[in-house]
C-alpha cells in the first residue's frame, strides 16, 4: 500500500515527537545517477587504477586518487581544476585547511607527499613505511595519521611542519581510519578482524574491539555525535555498528562483496557503503541503538570508492570500463575483470 508523501511526513514527525528523538529520515526519491564525468588515463599508468575520494564540501572540490595523479575537480560541474603529482601509486588523501595543506599517500614509495591547497603543487614529503594507504587529519591534535598496511603500523606527521613524529606499531594491517574529532583515531585492522583506538596526543593504543560478525574490515565511518562506528568488512561482507563507549557491536547488516568505502551523513542519518559489485547499500540511523535498511542502489561495476558531499548530500563514485578477466592461475584462481586504461570516469548520485 502506498501512502502519500505528506502523510508519511506527518506520521514520521508525530513519531519523532512521541519518541523524543531528533533523527531526520530523508524524504524524496531514491538515489539515482545525476551526472557522469569521463577522464583519460593517468600519466604513465600501465593499468587503470583508482582509490580514495575526498570531497571538500566547503571549498567545492573533489579529490580523486587516480594511480600516478590526484585529480581535483569542481564539485558542482565536474570541471577539472588541476592535477597533483606525479606519484608512483597514490592512495589516501587528507586535507588540513587551517594550514593550507593536503597530504597524499604513495604506497609504492612508502611516503606521504604534502601539497599546497591553493596551487596544488607538491611542497614536501614525509617518510612513512611500505604500503602506506589511508591518511586522516585529526584537528584535535593537528596531526596526520598514515596507515601503513603491509608494515602493520601508522606514521604520525605534524600537519604544520610536515615532520614525522612517530611510527606506531598497530599489531596488524590497517585499512580505513577516522577521527572522532576529540582526540581518538579509529582504524580497521583487516587481518585481525578488529578496530583499534589510538590516542592522538599520547599516540598510545587505547582500545581493541572485535568487528564480529563481520571480518576483513576495510571501510570505516563514524557518527561522532552519538559515538557510533560503521565498520564494513569483506569476510563475510557485512556492515557492523559499534558503540565506541564500550566497544560492543549493536547491529549488523549483510552487504555485497568488495566493499571499499563507507560514509555517514549526519544531516540525514544515512550510512552508505559502496562495493566492487556496483552497489551502494544505504542504511538509516533510526536512533543510536536502532538501524534499518533504507535502500540498495545499483551503480556500475567497480564503483567501490565513494565520497560524500555534505552540502547537498550527493555521492561521488569512480570506476572504469572492464574487459574480461585474465586466465586463472594457481596464485589467482578467481581473477577479477581488468579495467581498461583510459576509461576512468566519475559518477554523481543524488536524490
Amino acid at each position: 500500500m502506498k501512502i502519500s508523501r505528506l502523510s508519511c511526513a506527518g506520521i514520521y514527525v508525530t513519531a519523532l515527537v512521541l519518541a523524543g528523538v531528533a533523527f531526520a529520515r530523508p524524504l524524496g526519491s531514491s538515489y539515482h545517477l545525476l551526472k557522469k564525468y569521463p577522464f583519460g588515463a593517468a600519466p604513465g599508468n600501465t593499468r587503470e587504477y583508482y582509490d580514495y575520494i575526498n570531497v571538500d564540501s566547503s571549498a567545492r572540490r573533489v579529490y580523486l586518487s587516480h594511480g600516478t595523479e590526484v585529480k581535483v575537480i569542481d564539485a558542482d560541474d565536474g570541471s577539472l581544476i588541476g592535477n597533483i603529482g606525479p606519484f608512483t601509486m597514490d592512495h589516501g588523501i587528507a586535507l588540513a585547511p587551517e594550514f593550507g595543506r593536503g597530504f597524499v599517500s604513495d604506497g609504492a614509495q612508502g611516503k606521504v607527499l604534502i601539497f599546497d591547497l591553493q596551487t596544488l603543487k607538491i611542497i614536501g614529503e614525509a617518510k612513512a613505511q611500505d604500503d602506506t594507504d589511508c591518511v586522516v587529519y585529526d584537528p584535535a591534535s593537528k596531526r596526520v595519521f598514515a596507515m601503513n598496511g603491509d608494515s602493520r603500523s601508522s606514521t604520525v606527521i605534524d600537519a604544520k611542519s610536515g615532520s614525522v613524529l612517530r611510527t606506531i606499531d598497530l599489531g596488524g594491517s590497517p585499512e580505513f581510519a577516522v577521527t572522532d574529532g576529540s582526540g581518538t583515531i579509529y582504524a580497521n585492522i583487516q587481518d585481525k578482524n578488529e578496530v583499534v583506538g589510538i590516542d592522538s596526543e599520547s599516540l598510545a593504543i587505547k582500545s581493541r574491539w572485535p568487528v564480529a560478525p563481520a571480518g576483513g574490515p576495510t571501510a570505516l565511518a563514524m557518527d561522532r555525535e552519538h559515538h557510533r562506528l560503521f565498520s564494513s568488512g569483506r569476510k563475510p561482507p557485512m556492515l557492523v555498528v559499534i558503540n565506541t563507549d564500550n566497544g560492543k557491536a549493536i547491529q549488523s547488516f549483510p552487504i555485497s562483496s568488495g566493499v571499499d568505502a563507507t560514509d555517514y551523513d549526519a544531516d540525514t542519518g544515512l550510512i552508505l557503503a559502496s562495493t566492487r559489485e556496483g552497489v551502494v547499500h544505504v542504511f538509516h540511523e533510526d536512533s543510536p541503538d536502532k538501524f534499518s535498511v533504507e535502500e540498495t542502489v545499483e551503480t556500475e561495476p567497480g564503483a567501490r570508492t565513494m565520497g560524500l558531499d555534505t552540502r547537498n548530500h550527493n555521492l561521488f563514485l569512480d570506476t572504469a570500463e572492464f574487459g574480461p578477466p585474465p586466465a586463472p592461475t594457481s596464485e589467482r584462481p578467481h581473477p577479477q575483470p581488468v579495467a581498461v586504461p583510459g576509461t576512468f570516469h566519475v559518477l554523481v548520485y543524488g536524490r
